[in-house]
């Protein structure tokens, strides 16, 4: 359904679950940034009212994430940690050429964020199949669905804004690009790690 040329081992999981905080305190951050990038384009395509008000409703819902696992962290004890950079996400950024054309921005800003969401849902899936700790795999699996839709919506909004065809090629190289770079992943207790 994702259409990911890249799968997650299970031993990725092993890696997060012995680093729980650290893994909390990563996808705590990672929702806060996917608020942060509605909520700025909403600030750049203001004009644009059905993306404004699907962005609106995401911004919302991510912040309401971020909440959850703060919330589950505070209840096992954790604190938050400092934010780091997510270079997964710095390096899909770059994949595409700058471009002055706002329509081409912004469609390359949707698959962007389609495919981070993609990737955190497969990893959301990954996490909660290989969790013996039930408060933690129903917590994941419940996240993941959520991931899905914004996946779905991201794409849906790139390919209203420009002909399917060149979304879709443009789509096609920017999930090989990433399944390349995920070869090198898999190794850190980091939602995109």
């Amino acid at each position: 359904m994702l259409g990911l040329q890249f799968e997650t081992a299970t031993s990725w999981a092993e890696i997060a679950k012995v680093n729980l905080e650290q893994i909390l305190t990563d996808h705590a951050f990672l929702e806060q940034k996917a608020a942060s990038n509605a909520v700025s384009i909403i600030i750049n395509y203001s004009e644009e009212t059905e993306l404004v008000k699907e962005m609106s409703n995401i911004a919302i819902e991510e912040m309401q994430h971020f909440k959850m696992v703060h919330l589950l962290m505070v209840k096992r004890g954790m604190v938050l940690g400092r934010e780091q950079k997510n270079d997964y996400a710095i390096r899909l950024q770059k994949f595409f050429n700058k471009t002055k054309d706002r329509t081409d921005a912004l469609v390359q800003r949707l698959l962007v964020a389609a495919l981070i969401e993609a990737r955190s849902c497969e990893r959301f899936k990954v996490f909660s199949e290989n969790m013996e700790d039930e408060e933690l795999s129903k917590f994941y699996k419940n996240l993941m669905i959520s991931e899905a839709g914004h996946y779905s919506t991201f794409l849906q909004f790139a390919r209203e804004y420009q002909d399917r065809e060149i979304v879709d090629k443009k789509w096609n190289a920017l999930l090989a690009f990433e399944a390349e770079m995920m070869k090198e992943r898999g190794n850190s207790a980091k939602i995109h790690g």
